[in-house]
């Protein structure tokens, strides 16, 4: 029943025009042009952008589940799962997994534009491994969207997300180098989950295993926002 769910969700989330622009169209141009205007156009930069791109397209991909967590919310079709044989862990582990789905076009979409437009040279295992590390890497990101999802309205969701996205993206560098912060902002930028989010990918990238500071700052924001999502999904069904 869960992977018939999943199927579903994934459908719905794919047909949606919003998510195609928003989430796939919108990293590829802004990495086009801040890898091809200002002068900024090394090989380097190419790499480095390339993957903060595609992190922020994962991240706005996993964020976009919210809105529609919401709106089934609103619609009682949260409702109507709760009188299937299906657990809530079951409802909340399948909107996780439409998420990890999601996130991929994303991702794929902007590794291809490096590839393809801007040459960006990498070994095969290198390219397949960027991409499968973003992708696990991003479920954090899919636990903070259904969380708002379930918590808040529709609207509220939406705005909300649109917040969370930009700020965890330039907060956490993804946008431009860190280099470029202060210090005081560098060194709070090193505990944001999109920060190390990118580095797992750009580890990759330079030949080597992400390192344990990383993984354990994503892993220990994973928990963070799956305590949130679960408590937020009690708090519906009191609600709804």
């Amino acid at each position: 029943m869960i992977t018939a769910y999943v199927r579903l969700e994934v459908r719905r989330t794919l047909r949606d025009t919003g998510f195609a622009i928003g989430a796939i169209a919108v990293p590829v141009m802004m990495y086009l042009l801040f890898t091809n205007l200002g002068g900024q156009s090394g090989d380097d930069w190419k790499t480095t952008s390339m993957i903060g791109m595609a992190a922020y397209g994962a991240l706005g991909a996993a964020l976009s589940i919210g809105p529609g967590v919401a709106e089934d919310k609103a619609s009682g079709w949260l409702r109507q799962l709760r009188i299937t044989p299906m657990t809530p862990r079951q409802v909340v582990t399948g909107r996780a997994l439409t998420g990890s789905v999601v996130v991929l076009p994303a991702i794929v979409g902007v590794l291809l534009a490096g590839g393809l437009v801007n040459g960006v040279h990498l070994a095969a295992w290198q390219w397949g491994l960027i991409a499968v590390t973003l992708w696990l890497g991003s479920l954090p990101f899919t636990l903070l969207g259904i969380g708002n999802g379930y918590r808040l309205t529709a609207q509220t969701t939406g705005v909300v997300n649109i917040a969370c996205n930009l700020g965890l993206a330039v907060l956490g560098g993804l946008w431009f180098p860190v280099s470029l912060f202060p210090g005081w902002l560098r060194a709070l930028s090193e505990y944001t989950p999109t920060n190390r989010f990118a580095e797992l990918g750009l580890s990759v990238a330079d030949g080597h295993a992400p390192g344990l500071t990383a993984l354990t700052v994503v892993a220990v924001w994973a928990a963070l926002f799956g305590t949130y999502a679960a408590v937020s999904y009690r708090r519906s069904a009191r609600t709804v």
